[in-house]
């Protein structure tokens, strides 16, 4: 019975190395110098974004996506083909350090300004949280509100038919946690979105992403 449950223990290791080596890289960006193809920016001001050796980074500037009025600037986004019978995974490294309440720097799966799902790093009521909301019709609903300890955060969005998960990585701790689980509000052709908002006028630093990756398994 040992040597039978062993062999089921290795067959399963087997098996996620063979799924693990299996993801097909589909798009990356590391934000060198400039942006990838692609890449399409919905309310520009080319004053405060700039990629360089620090990676992609926006200054957080007043405006709101989270319900109406649908006003941030430099809203990046960019095509994806929604998944069918395939899993796409969409992962970022975000680094901030938010001021303002509620000044936050999210990556998003992005229908339009009224339907998204979004995860991101977020100042709220004085503390530095994991956030990930789902909105509608310009509907929303807070799935998770996690504090953290570390302004530098790894973000991924697992989509599959008509769900997402949400999880992130805290700093270099290589484990992923998960914040939360939704349907999709499906509203057209999907996008992925780089998001910085709900800053002020006089919002002196940038926040900062890096390593951008679409993988399907």
């Amino acid at each position: 019975m040992k040597i039978v449950a062993h062999l089921h223990v290795i067959v399963f290791l087997l098996c996620g190395v063979r799924i693990a080596a299996g993801a097909e890289e589909l798009f990356r960006d590391e934000f060198k110098h400039q942006l990838g193809k692609d890449w399409v920016w919905i309310r520009e001001d080319a004053t405060n974004w700039r990629v360089g050796t620090n990676g992609l980074e926006i200054r957080p500037r007043p405006g709101n996506l989270w319900g109406p009025p649908n006003d941030a600037r430099n809203v990046l986004t960019r095509p994806v083909a929604a998944p069918t019978n395939a899993t796409l995974e969409i992962s970022v490294m975000v680094e901030n350090h938010p001021s303002h309440q509620y000044e936050q720097a999210n990556l998003a799966w992005y229908y339009d300004d009224r339907h998204m799902v979004k995860l991101g790093l977020e100042l709220v009521d004085e503390k530095l949280c994991i956030v990930m909301g789902r909105e509608e019709q310009d509907r929303t609903r807070t799935v998770a509100l996690l504090p953290v300890a570390t302004n530098r955060v790894s973000l991924r969005l697992t989509v599959r038919d008509h769900s997402l998960r949400g999880d992130y990585q805290l700093g270099d701790e290589p484990a992923w946690r998960t914040a939360g689980q939704c349907t999709l509000p499906v509203h057209g052709a999907p996008k992925i979105s780089l998001q910085v908002y709900q800053g002020t006028e006089t919002t002196a630093h940038w926040a900062r992403f890096r390593d951008f990756v679409i993988r399907r398994r």
